[in-house]
């Protein structure tokens, strides 16, 4: 059922972005009287098709291959490599016709179509659900292994990354990837320390899930009935300091000492108010005593309906500079980001197991960005392949040739390929293990 729900939130997310994209250059090209042979969502391998229809001379369908779509524009030399047409004299309604700044409009539809797109989701996930974050603000942070080799320990506080000061808590670690930090400023206990960060961990920086996870200060919240110590004397605002003599702050630390006391009763030394006092506690087979600790503040935004337009908008700038920086990590060899390229298999992992339509449309806008900002990416055959050769002839005054935008076009599918193969690779490596 899991695998289900993902595989349909998949197919319809992908859906969703590949029309929109085509719909770009659909809409401009009709605009400026270009002919459109096909539109199709899925790829018609073979000619065959799930379904198709004609209207204003352009044949609409879906392919039975379920790997992304296409908009086949008359005259123009793309992913078709359809050469038979380029045998003739331009007609007057081809691409190949058109002045360059209407083929350049054409080409850069779909990737405005994407940004457009995603500016639309997060206005209705803002107007709707608002934002919720955990605020850095007062927050500590629980370091995992990886964390902790590079300097950081329980209970730091960060200020700043390289000056920078981040506001949700949940960004540290791609705040630390992104920006290229070399020094992190901390607040350990009440001393501010700098902390040199060494770029070789960079890439299992990447790799590693949960590096800052939160560190929660054991104060009680409440008692749960069920439990052993429900009437123990804790009340909501103690602050356990230690059990048995052996100190603790937070949860994280206080799960290792209870560990040792499974199934025992211990001392917990008691902070409440000024007041401290021990109390004889519980701690059942799983190491806990049957406590509720206070949670972490929590950041809210409600927008009213014209208060969800500026978020969405800044939402989507947001996304896109974090995922430019994400792509500069990319083309970084040193840094190992290439092994996190993943293909609709990583994508399908990304979604909840249960449909939950804050997290999908969350979803659906990044992959709507990140889709815009790939194909912008100056590679021939990808959309900012076409509008660099167009810009180019709009500075020059000189049209390249049909042989130089083939040639362009097949290096452009080896690339494309390749990347296919490094994506599906990482995938399947990652099943392996």
């Amino acid at each position: 059922m899991v695998v289900l729900v993902k595989t349909l939130q998949v197919i319809l997310a992908l859906s969703v972005l590949i029309i929109v994209h085509e719909l770009g250059h659909f809409l401009w090209a009709r605009l400026f009287g270009i002919k459109v042979d096909k539109f199709y969502l899925f790829f018609d391998a073979g000619g065959k098709a799930l379904a198709r229809w004609h209207w204003g001379g352009t044949e609409f369908g879906i392919g039975w291959v379920p790997f992304g779509g296409y908009c086949k524009i008359a005259g123009m030399i793309d992913e078709s490599m359809d050469l038979e047409q380029m045998k003739h004299e331009p007609e007057k309604w081809e691409f190949r016709s058109k002045p360059a700044w209407q083929r350049l409009f054409v080409m850069a539809g779909g990737v405005v179509n994407n940004f457009i797109f995603a500016v639309l989701v997060y206005i209705v996930i803002a107007g709707i659900w608002g934002e919720a974050y955990i605020s850095n603000e007062d927050a500590q942070i629980a370091p995992n292994e990886l964390a902790q080799e590079m300097g950081f320990r329980l209970g730091d506080h960060i200020i700043s990354f390289d000056g920078y000061e981040p506001q949700n808590f949940g960004m540290l670690q791609a705040d630390l990837a992104r920006r290229d930090v070399r020094s992190a400023r901390i607040l350990r206990g009440t001393d501010t320390l700098d902390l040199y960060i060494d770029h070789a961990y960079i890439g299992e920086v990447l790799n590693s899930a949960g590096m800052f996870d939160l560190a929660v200060p054991f104060v009680v919240d409440s008692m749960r009935f069920d439990s052993g110590n429900a009437s123990c004397g804790l009340q909501q605002g103690d602050r356990v300091t230690a059990f048995e003599g052996r100190e603790v702050s937070f949860i994280q630390d206080a799960r290792v000492v209870l560990a040792d006391y499974k199934g025992r009763t211990v001392t917990a030394s008691v902070l409440r108010g000024e007041d401290s006092f021990e109390v004889p506690v519980q701690v059942d087979s799983l190491g806990q005593i049957g406590v509720y600790l206070r949670l972490p503040q929590i950041e809210r935004r409600q927008y009213s309906v014209l208060e969800a337009i500026p978020a969405g908008l800044r939402l989507t700038g947001e996304t896109m500079s974090g995922y430019v920086r994400d792509l500069g990590l990319l083309f970084r060899p040193s840094t190992g980001a290439y092994k996190s390229v993943g293909s609709f298999i990583a994508i399908g992992q990304v979604f909840p197991s249960v449909w939950d339509w804050f997290r999908f449309l969350n979803i659906l806008a990044l992959l709507s960005v990140m889709l815009g900002i790939m194909n912008l990416l100056p590679i021939p055959a990808l959309d900012g392949g076409h509008i660099l050769i167009t810009l180019f002839e709009m500075l020059t005054g000189r049209k390249p040739s049909d042989r130089f935008l083939v040639v362009t076009q097949m290096i452009g599918m080896v690339l494309l390929l390749a990347l296919m193969v490094l994506a599906f690779g990482n995938d399947i490596g990652r099943l392996i293990h």
